[in-house]
């Protein structure tokens, strides 16, 4: 096992596993709520979450960020079933991708965007951040919502 595997994979299954629990707690009719004014819907944002992992995947695989990826599947963001399968694909994918990466990448530079480079190892980093503030986003629809978050949620996020 490589040194990305050994010292981020953990973190990020944990909060991939945490982020998919949250999901499977919903209802497909909790993916069409919206907090108002011009927030998209629940769906909407776990849709969105799953293209920027998708992002991240590939930025591992091609050491560039391309944020242009946006999964156009037909009722993705109004099932929880169809959600749950796709982030189970990419968290597949992602483990994958870490995976394959020698020690060695571990510094290799990921090209983010104009003058924002940054080494794999950070680039997963940012990836987790990116998790974090998914269940920011979502544990506010939630709260809105009247739903109660779990232990993993709360000790994640507080």
């Amino acid at each position: 096992m490589g040194k990305l595997m050994q010292e981020k994979w953990p973190w990020i299954d944990g909060t991939q596993k945490a982020r998919n629990q949250m999901i499977a707690a919903l209802s497909d009719a909790d993916l069409a709520f919206t907090p108002g004014g011009l927030a998209m819907t629940l769906g909407a944002l776990c849709r969105e979450m799953g293209d920027v992992e998708y992002s991240y995947i590939q930025s591992l695989k091609t050491f560039t960020q391309d944020w242009s990826y946006h999964n156009a599947e037909a009722d993705l963001e109004s099932s929880v079933s169809k959600l749950i399968a796709w982030y189970e694909t990419l968290d597949g994918e992602m483990e994958a991708a870490i995976a394959a990466l020698p020690d060695e990448d571990a510094e290799k530079i990921v090209n983010r965007g104009p003058g924002f480079e940054v080494p794999v190892a950070m680039q997963l980093d940012i990836y987790l951040q990116a998790l974090l503030i998914f269940f920011g986003k979502a544990t506010i629809y939630l709260r809105a919502m009247g739903k109660p978050l779990s232990e993993d949620i709360l000790g994640f996020i507080g």
